[in-house]
């Protein structure tokens, strides 16, 4: 069992952002007999899910929406594969985008250094 603060660091998050998870129903913590949170090895593993998935730009209202779906059981399971093939779709529309700004930029990058060449 982990410490709020144990998870926090082992993670690289604050422990306020473990406590808005919970408080929006993406993690739900254990609790000792002084109300204090505990963490299991399974909850470590949901939240790298959960970053990822927030790294990626998906909505915590989704992240929500996810979680709800995976505690209500395995007949959420389509629903569920759904959510995840259109943040599929939305990644790989990021990086698309990535792709051509990071070309824009490449060329930018060139005419400065050509500008600066033929001073």
């Amino acid at each position: 069992m982990y410490t709020i603060s144990e998870v926090a660091k082992l993670l690289g998050v604050s422990t306020h952002t473990l406590r808005y998870y919970e408080k929006e129903n993406i993690l739900i913590a254990n609790r000792d007999v002084n109300g204090n949170r505990l963490y299991e090895e399974s909850h470590i593993k949901w939240l790298q899910f959960v970053m990822k998935l927030k790294q990626t730009q998906m909505p915590i209202a989704k992240i929500r929406e996810y979680a709800r779906l995976y505690l209500e059981g395995e007949h959420t399971t389509e629903a569920r594969l759904q959510l995840l093939e259109n943040h599929k779709k939305s990644i790989r529309t990021q990086r698309e985008n990535l792709e051509i700004t990071e070309k824009m930029l490449e060329n930018k990058i060139i005419a400065y250094k050509d500008s600066l060449k033929s001073k």
